[in-house]
């Protein structure tokens, strides 16, 4: 999953987390509610709901075992701070669409169908404040590109009262 330090590279590059446990026999509940993602393109708004990895741990699993992942669905991975976050998909059982964010809220990379089970790392190459795992396949769906602008939390629906301190609001492209 994600690349912190040499010793854990390799631990943490799995892309994808799991209400499941690893063992995928035990279910755990999602303890947090859906985050609201708002990606703004050249021609719509497109709102996700998304569970989130926060920790290590969660960020270690992403997606793994998931067998299937709503239209609108996904899993948001923090990045604070900011830095140069490396993916791969073992384990993962469906391909992902992985949207590297910038610290602006710009779209800096996008990985379409990321293949499951591969272990080829998959980076941005520059430091982000986040990747977004979407379906694979949305982000060509719904027309969304390198460059597209995203919010999350109250930013990203601000008429509504969203109980969270993942608030990301960069400002409005010029």
């Amino acid at each position: 999953m994600i690349r912190i330090a040499p010793l854990l590279a390799l631990g943490l590059l799995s892309a994808c987390s799991s209400q499941q446990a690893a063992t995928g026999n035990d279910a755990q509940a999602q303890t947090t509610a859906p985050l609201p993602v708002v990606i703004r393109t050249a021609n719509a708004v497109h709102r996700f709901d998304v569970e989130v990895a926060r920790t290590p741990q969660e960020q270690e699993k992403g997606l793994m075992f998931r067998k299937e992942l709503a239209a609108d669905g996904g899993m948001l991975f923090p990045m604070d701070p900011p830095r140069t976050a490396s993916f791969w998909m073992k384990d993962t059982l469906i391909p992902l669409d992985m949207l590297f964010v910038h610290t602006d809220g710009s779209i800096a990379f996008i990985k379409e169908n990321a293949q499951p089970y591969s272990r080829v790392p998959v980076s941005a190459g520059v430091p982000v404040a986040a990747v977004l795992e979407l379906r694979g396949g949305r982000a060509a769906e719904l027309g969304i590109a390198e460059g597209d602008r995203l919010a999350w939390g109250g930013c990203a629906v601000p008429r509504e009262k969203i109980a969270t301190d993942l608030n990301f609001c960069p400002s409005p492209a010029n």
